[in-house]
């Protein structure tokens, strides 16, 4: 049996970033991934927006962990990600959600975020060709911004290799053996391991995971499409992000990337369960229908591909992350609700200095993201 002091099932968004702070902090870490390299799961499908503007303490802090660490890869560790702050902008077009969002920015403002309300005039230099017609103004967070998924999640593998961390690809979780309420040991289909600490990372299938150990985590996947275009000459910075529901969305988002090119996803209504991942006719003629309404100026643009990715869900579209009550050695950092890569390289540091430092500088966010809430809240900004 092989030994160590933490396992993390999953090498995706949280799981890569996770191994490499624990490494770095001197533990021994193994990674068990069933596909062939990291960020081969949910995290190529991310279309690599960053942002810090939430409506609860424990995702904005969090996450602007994640937007000092991604903007500063280059400069911190000489390795470029395609990290562009952009910003992302809200174009409000109703009364109550101005007031919404005006009431929400006191919370913005109190966990240090800088983000303002801004003039529709404002909206339009910013976005130019926006669509003027009933624009009332919006919310913008210049410090938001956006970078590549494969290269952030490419980077963190590097360095977590560099600092000692194993990963295992093409292995997977097949059961685990629970003694005493302790996790002894963890099969796979090709060994077995023991470890002081196991990190259940495992996005959409870590309810399967929890069930291997008598956990019951609520984490139902839904299907989630996304797009891009060919390059064009530059002129769109921040992210824009359309909350107005229709009768076949909730939202749809779009940004102009490091190499040009316009990345857009939007939310469908009704959402679509289950771990299907095949593209549909449906996405195209929603996605385009929304955003050329808004935005007419991509009327010609063309379209390269577009995919389809998991959304890990959890009942209040909040994260689920900390230890378990029934299992002492089985910590939880999963049921991040299509919002992993913006989420992961905090959490990796966040967490190594809750497991190994045994920080108490971040209890509000396990006290808000524990597994034994009610899950009665709702993300405003989902």
């Amino acid at each position: 049996m092989k030994s160590y002091d933490i396992l993390i099932i999953g090498a995706g968004s949280i799981g890569t970033p996770l191994a490499y702070n624990l490494a770095k902090k001197g533990k021994k870490v193994c990674v068990i991934e069933m596909n062939a390299s990291t960020g081969r799961g949910q995290n190529r499908a991310a279309i690599g927006g960053l942002r810090a503007t939430f409506s609860d303490p424990a995702k904005i802090k969090i996450c602007a962990v994640s937007i000092n660490e991604i903007s500063h890869m280059k400069e911190n560790h000489g390795i470029d990600v395609d990290w562009v702050e952009g910003g992302y902008i809200y174009p409000i077009f109703e009364e109550q959600t101005e007031k919404n969002l005006k009431e929400l920015l006191k919370l913005q403002k109190s966990m240090g975020l800088n983000i303002d309300w801004v003039s529709a005039d404002e909206i339009k230099e910013r976005v130019p060709g926006i669509r003027p017609e009933g624009l009332r103004g919006g919310t913008f967070s210049p410090n938001d911004g956006s970078a590549s998924p494969l290269k952030t999640t490419g980077a963190f593998y590097k360095l977590a290799r560099e600092c000692g961390a194993e990963f295992n690809f093409h292995e997977k979780v097949v059961s685990m053996e629970v003694k005493g309420g302790k996790i002894v040991s963890v099969k796979t289909d090709k060994d077995t391991y023991c470890a002081d600490l196991i990190i259940n990372a495992a996005g959409p299938y870590s309810r399967e995971i929890g069930e291997m150990c008598g956990v019951d985590i609520p984490v139902y996947p839904d299907c989630h499409e996304g797009g891009i275009t060919e390059p064009v000459e530059y002129f769109l910075r921040p992210m824009v992000v359309d909350i107005r529901p229709d009768a076949i969305s909730l939202n749809y988002y779009f940004y102009q990337n490091y190499e040009g090119q316009f990345v857009f996803c939007i939310t469908p209504k009704p959402s679509i369960k289950g771990t299907d991942i095949d593209n549909t006719s449906n996405f195209m003629p929603q996605v385009v229908g929304r955003m050329l309404s808004l935005y007419p100026r991509l009327r010609n643009i063309r379209i390269r591909r577009t995919w389809r990715g998991l959304y890990p869900m959890t009942p209040d579209g909040f994260p689920i992350v900390g230890r378990t009550k029934e299992v002492e050695n089985m910590f939880l950092a999963t049921g991040m609700c299509g919002q992993g890569y913006m989420i992961g390289s905090g959490l990796g540091k966040i967490l190594s200095e809750i497991i190994v430092d045994n920080s108490h500088e971040y209890d509000f966010i396990l006290d808000q993201l524990t597994l034994y809430r009610d899950f009665s809240g709702d993300e405003m900004l989902k």
